[in-house]
């Protein structure tokens, strides 16, 4: 049963504190989560890594910040965002700093693991921001908190320069420190929610045992939004740290530049989030989410053409044509992906405290964990796909195969909804 949002309480200033310190502090929770999409360049060069090699160290953080996700969220929901909030960028800014000791490509994993806590941070917002805010408003401020992706943009842009100048193991540093400096921030400039704060005063325990908060992830409409933010979110995580690599390996770009492109990428796909959960509480989510999967099935075919040469025997002889995808045009598809990324990673959050408003940590956590996975998985994914086809865009026919089965699976779904009930079969007439 959901629990009370005291309205007395929301209407304070606590709301949009909780909303901006939530986001900003999102973007440096996502900067470090990201930080191996730009030093892991040097550490693949350094230590001579495979494409599968890099792959795993790249997706490894992702992998801990889903994981974890799950359980960070129904820790929010019990114990309150501000506390969970707090402690988790704090351990995550101890594994970025120890990231700067490691030596071996062993040790590298480990701390990855760790600054993967990083993460997790967003199971915790959303269960922390959502209960601040009324059903009709949620998609917009659930949208807003996920402007906070920007921090992969910020990675991306700055981190080359600290890079170039001082070394990879400085960026980690730095990247620790803000991270710290983040946490106290927060701790000192929020509040408890709503309902935590009507717990304290009411003297209330918790409504309901630990094993009663799984109990929604029984039902496969949440394993449907799962595959969803598998594509939206976890397909754009990994491309955010997938796309300099494949910048410099397929068009010759240099770090820097690549890692400037591959910010640019970062920062419309993110920013458009928050206009993606205000269209999900105008239009509906599900007409956004259409829009998301057609378009994006659309882009990732154009980027799937890899470079050929074809021969065709003509009247003359034969005649040659060569076909690429040039730097200009892969760039600009790549951004129409992003942005419609963006849209489909609101959609899918609105429907979440809408259809379960009393398990939003629980559920969202799972659907964060799925797509944080496909985060990692993806890299890896794309790496060995690499190593045995030796195919640049074989990346992209895999996110065409998964955006393909998120569309085909929710129209589907919707078709079955939308269809009207069989007539009553009349009695047969008395004899």
């Amino acid at each position: 049963m959901r629990e009370p949002i005291p309205t007395a309480i929301v209407r304070d200033g606590s709301a949009a504190r909780a909303l901006s310190m939530s986001t900003i502090a999102f973007a440096v929770c996502f900067a470090v989560w990201t930080i191996f999409s730009i030093i892991g360049v040097t550490i693949k060069a350094e230590l001579g890594l495979t494409e599968t090699q890099f792959g795993l160290l790249v997706g490894m953080p992702i992998l801990t910040g889903s994981l974890v996700r799950m359980v960070l969220g129904i820790w929010t929901d019990r114990f309150g965002g501000r506390l969970v909030y707090t402690a988790t960028m704090l351990a995550a800014a101890l594994a970025t700093f120890l990231l700067a000791f490691a030596h071996t490509y062993t040790q590298m994993l480990i701390a990855a693991l760790g600054v993967g806590l990083a993460g997790g941070s967003f199971a915790v917002g959303v269960a922390y921001v959502s209960r601040f805010y009324a059903a009709g408003k949620q998609g917009t401020a659930l949208g807003i908190f996920g402007v906070g992706n920007v921090g992969a943009a910020v990675t991306k842009f700055a981190a080359p320069f600290v890079l170039l100048a001082w070394g990879w193991q400085s960026v980690a540093l730095v990247w620790a420190a803000a991270l710290a400096g983040m946490a106290i921030v927060f701790w000192f400039t929020t509040e408890d929610d709503p309902v935590i704060r009507q717990r304290r005063i009411s003297g209330a325990g918790q409504p309901r045992s630990f094993l009663a908060e799984f109990e929604p992830l029984r039902d496969i409409r949440v394993w449907r939004f799962a595959l969803y933010y598998f594509f939206a979110f976890g397909a754009f995580v990994a491309l955010a740290l997938w796309l300099p690599r494949y910048l410099i390996g397929v068009y010759g770009f240099d770090i820097a530049t690549a890692g400037m492109i591959g910010a640019a990428y970062s920062i419309p796909a993110s920013i458009f989030r928050a206009y993606g959960g205000v269209l999900s509480d105008r239009i509906g989510a599900r007409s956004v989410l259409y829009w998301t999967f057609a378009v994006s099935a659309v882009a990732t075919a154009v980027l799937s053409l890899p470079q050929a040469d074809y021969s065709v025997r003509g009247i003359d002889g034969p005649i040659d044509f060569h076909f690429e995808i040039g730097p200009t045009a892969f760039i600009a598809v790549a951004f129409v992906l992003g942005f419609f990324m963006s849209l489909g990673k609101a959609a899918v959050y609105k429907h979440i405290p809408v259809y379960y408003p009393g398990n939003v940590g629980a559920v969202g956590g799972l659907v964060g964990m799925i797509g944080g996975l496909g985060g990692f998985l993806l890299p890896i994914a794309f790496g060995i796909l690499n190593d045995l086809t030796g195919i640049w865009s074989s990346c992209f026919m895999l996110l065409f195969v998964v955006v393909a089965a998120c569309f085909a699976w929710m129209h589907l779904v919707i078709r079955r909804m939308t269809r009207p009930a069989p007539a009553p079969a009349l009695a047969p007439a008395a004899e």
